[in-house]
This record gives C-alpha cells, sequence and structure tokens, in this order.
C-alpha cells in the first residue's frame, strides 16, 4: 500500500512538475508573438484537433517538421511547439511532433550547433511528446549534435558536386543544389513514412507557392518524358514524379552507370498513409527581423561566418559557388580572383534583396568581402572548407570550373597548357586514357589526380557534353531554367574584352 502510494504521489509530483515546465515555457515562447500570431497558434492547435478526429484521438496524431537548421525553418519549429504546448495546457493531452532535420557534407557543425540551441530553449530534447531524427540519406538517427556524416554520404555528395560541376563549369545551382534538391524529395519520403508514417507534415509555404511548385515538378516530369499522375494528385505521387525526374537526371549524369542512380532514388513512402500538409504562411511573417528577438535571443540562433553564406543560413555551399566563380574568372578567363568575387558578391546582393533579407544580414555577408584583403581571408576560409567537407583542394575546383573532358576533351589541352604547362607534351596520351585505349595507366592516374574523379567517370565525362543552358536540350538545362535563382550580373566577355552581361545561378 505504501509503496503504491509512493509511486504515485511520485507521477502526480513529475506530471505537475512537467505542467509547470510546459507553462513556463510556452509563456515565454508567445511572449516573442504577436497577438496575431497567438491566434494562429490557436487556429491551429484547433484543426489538428480537428484532423485528428477529435481530442480522444490526438495523443496518437503525428505532426511532422521539416528542420534545415536555417531562419525560416526554425521559426516553423518554434510555432508547431508553441501549438503543442497550447494544446497540452488547454486539454491535458497534444499531438506527437516529429522534427526532422536533413544533412549533407554541406551543412557544417555550426548548423547542428544551431539545432541544438533551438531544441534545448523549446525543450525538446528530453519530451517524450517529441521525435528529433536526423536523416543522412538511407540512415535514419535519433539527433545529437556531434553526430558524426557518415562516409558514404559524403562521398555521395562530393562525387555529386564533380559530376554535375564538370557539365555546367562550376555554375552555382547546378553544381550544388540539383542533387541536393532531389536528396531532399527523398528525405522527405523518409522521415514522413518513418516507423508508420505521420499524418500532418507542418510548413511555412503558401498553399499558392505549394500549387506552383507541384506545378513545375509536373511540367518538368512531362517534358523528360516521365509518366505522371496529373489528377487528384497526393504527396507520394508528387514524390513519385520527383523519383521519375530524378532517374532521368541521374542516368543523363552518369551515363551507363547503373549503380548511382539506383543509389540516389527518391523514396516515395507507402500509399496507404497520406500525410496532409499543414501550411502556416497566412498566420505568421518570415521576415527575419520581425522575429529577431525569438530567433536570436530566445533560441540561441547565431549566423556564423560558414553557417550563413549569403542567401542561406543552414549551409556552407555558397560559399564555396562564391570561390569557383573567382576561380573561373581567374584560371579560364585570365582576369583576376577579386573580380570573380566582385561579379558574385553581384549576384548574392540580388537575391538577398528579392528574398526581404534585413540590411544588417545583407551588410554582414557582404562585409566579409568588402576589402581585398578580406577576399583574400575569404579565399582561405572557402578553400579549408572546401578541403574539410568535400576532400577537395584548388587543382580539383579548378579543373572542374575549366570542364576541360566534355565533349570529348575539347578544352583539354587549353586547360593543360594554362593550369599544367609541365604537361603540354602528355595532352594526345591524357586524350588516348580518356577514350580507354590500353598502355594509357599513368596518364589516367593523373588524370584522376587533378580532377578528383576515377577515370571511370572520367570517361564518362569525356562522352558527354558540356551543358548549354541556353539550348534547354537536357535535364540540367531544364531543371535550371525554371530555377528563380539566376541573375544576370556585369562581366566581361572573355573574347573581345567588352563589358557584358552574364547569367548566373547560385544562393
Amino acid at each position: 500500500m505504501n509503496n503504491g502510494y509512493e509511486a504515485s504521489d511520485i507521477r502526480r509530483a513529475q506530471a505537475l512538475r512537467d505542467a509547470n515546465d510546459d507553462l513556463a515555457r510556452y509563456e515565454q515562447l508567445i511572449g516573442f508573438l504577436t497577438a496575431d500570431e497567438r491566434l494562429g497558434v490557436a487556429a491551429v492547435g484547433d484543426k489538428l484537433i480537428e484532423d485528428a478526429g477529435g481530442l480522444s484521438k490526438l495523443a496518437d496524431y503525428k505532426v511532422m517538421v521539416a528542420y534545415g537548421g536555417g531562419k525560416d525553418s526554425t521559426y516553423v519549429v518554434a510555432f508547431v511547439r508553441a501549438v503543442q504546448l497550447r494544446l497540452q495546457l488547454a486539454y491535458g493531452r497534444t499531438f506527437l511532433m516529429r522534427v526532422a532535420n536533413m544533412r549533407h557534407a554541406g551543412v557544417v557543425s555550426a548548423v547542428m550547433e544551431n539545432i541544438d540551441r533551438v531544441y534545448s530553449a523549446l525543450g525538446l530534447l528530453d519530451d517524450e511528446r517529441v521525435d528529433l531524427l536526423t536523416i543522412d540519406h538511407t540512415e535514419i538517427r535519433r539527433f545529437r549534435v556531434d553526430l558524426p556524416l557518415p562516409d558514404k554520404l559524403v562521398a555521395i555528395n562530393r562525387l555529386d558536386v564533380l559530376m554535375n560541376g564538370h557539365r555546367s563549369a562550376g555554375d552555382g545551382r547546378p553544381t550544388f543544389c540539383n542533387s541536393c534538391n532531389l536528396a531532399v524529395a527523398d528525405f522527405y519520403g523518409r522521415a514522413a513514412w518513418w516507423r508508420g508514417g505521420v499524418d500532418a507534415i507542418m510548413t511555412g509555404d503558401s498553399r499558392r507557392e505549394q500549387a506552383l511548385y507541384a506545378a513545375w515538378i509536373l511540367r518538368l516530369a512531362k517534358g523528360i518524358g516521365v509518366d505522371v499522375q496529373r489528377k487528384g494528385m497526393t504527396f507520394q505521387d508528387l514524390l513519385a514524379a520527383l523519383r521519375g525526374v530524378g532517374d532521368a537526371y541521374f542516368r543523363e549524369l552518369f551515363g551507363d552507370d547503373e549503380h548511382e542512380p539506383a543509389e540516389r532514388e527518391v523514396a516515395v513512402g507507402d500509399r496507404s498513409v497520406q500525410p496532409t500538409f499543414v501550411s502556416i504562411y497566412d498566420l505568421v511573417s518570415y521576415r527575419v527581423h520581425d522575429h529577431w528577438d525569438l530567433i536570436v535571443d530566445f533560441l540561441g540562433f547565431r549566423f556564423d561566418d560558414l553557417a550563413f553564406s549569403f542567401t542561406e543560413s543552414d549551409c556552407a555551399n555558397p560559399t564555396l559557388m562564391a570561390h569557383l566563380r573567382g576561380l573561373r574568372v581567374e584560371y579560364v578567363e585570365g582576369r583576376t580572383y577579386q573580380a570573380g568575387i566582385r561579379e558574385y558578391l553581384e549576384f548574392a546582393e540580388t537575391m538577398m534583396r528579392r528574398k526581404e533579407m534585413p540590411d544588417r544580414l545583407i551588410d554582414l555577408a557582404l562585409g566579409r568581402y568588402d576589402s581585398p584583403e578580406k577576399i583574400d581571408r575569404q579565399r582561405e576560409v572557402a578553400a579549408t572548407y572546401a578541403e574539410n567537407a568535400f576532400g577537395l583542394g584548388e587543382d580539383e575546383l579548378v579543373a572542374m570550373v575549366f570542364s576541360p573532358f566534355t565533349n570529348s576533351g575539347a578544352r583539354l589541352a587549353e586547360f593543360v597548357e594554362r593550369c599544367h604547362p609541365e604537361r603540354v607534351d602528355e595532352v594526345p596520351a591524357l586524350h588516348a586514357a580518356l577514350r580507354g585505349e590500353p598502355g594509357t595507366d599513368s596518364a589516367a592516374g593523373w588524370l584522376s589526380e587533378v580532377s578528383g574523379l576515377s577515370i571511370t567517370h572520367l570517361r564518362t565525362l569525356y562522352r558527354s557534353a558540356l551543358v548549354d543552358f541556353a539550348a534547354g536540350d537536357t535535364v540540367m538545362a531544364r531543371v535550371r531554367a525554371g530555377d528563380p535563382h539566376k541573375s544576370q550580373v556585369h562581366t566581361v566577355d572573355p573574347r573581345s574584352g567588352l563589358p557584358t552581361l552574364e547569367l548566373i545561378s547560385g544562393r
């Protein structure tokens, strides 16, 4: 009897402490929200009760938030946590919350540290009502701030950067984002259907944005010959369309290699479980300066030098996009690295203002490059990051922006003459190695060393064309044609030396 009484007494005391913790955290959190946003928290909570089938079923209802670790998705996580706590305090029960973060080689440790601080401030780390998942391609684990990236994932990302970069002369979006965006689709499929799946996915995208994105996917899929479901499309149907796009894209990238496209196939989930999307777009403001106190002061978000790169606050790859522009202008066009950086800064400022980023963040991003000395320092930062994240040195990056292996090695002689003049006499042997002729092991070994690619992948490039983005006759060109993250910059025509405009892409 006494033991039973003591156990129940302990449980009641723990429940009271938990309720007090929930109340304190909820009051802290909503203190940063406007009156309209508080009404939005209540409205979303009412909708989730209805969608769950009533209060009695709410505790089994699962809501997912995809968390990249950036400033915008940080706000969505905080908003959904406010909804969860409000329902618990009002009704004594609430939904299960799944927060899933996707990683790739561009996600530096500072991003994981931001995520950890956000989770801690929101009380998510030890809450049984919350699943915190880290998804590294096919590997799904509970979040831990120091979780190492799997070597296999890094190898996939490295190869994709090199193959995409060689086909696009190092243009920002194709090089870093095309494969990554398909990986995001795969991430959604794996996160949403893991261990029985979720009932709803909470998003900050408006319904209009979702519809436009779905329409673009359908047009892209149809344009490359993918058979897609057009009426009554479910989330799974959309992922299936993206799987078709991905299959076509990676077949184009890797040629006859069947392994690499299969390794990157988009997961589509289980048709018996179809999560609904709940948008909070109309209920909140996404301008970061409207929530600066919440994100920075309460949640502990920090705009780290690498984690915050131009338009991104969860990925360091834009720093490399700028670096590649500098290398391209220096080595391919024979101007200066600084000229290439200034051109990328012109592009980046256009993108940041288009996204309505606050002046303080624009100044922070651009200020890192506002003198020749700072540009030199950022060059070192980018070079170190390329080596640490992708195992790529300057030789490999320069080879990539030169794209000397495509079109049967059309630019190989120029590349060797300009960047490796000591091997000019070996150009015929290099071509022979790329054609797969016998007795060319030494030439093949040097080509692999200077490019960072296996001779098999180099021969695939040799049989492939440098993508003509104006022609639109490849999947890569079709993807960039529909990508809004591009703009013209003022540059110099490398042939005439006259001022001109060039369309580049990036973040």
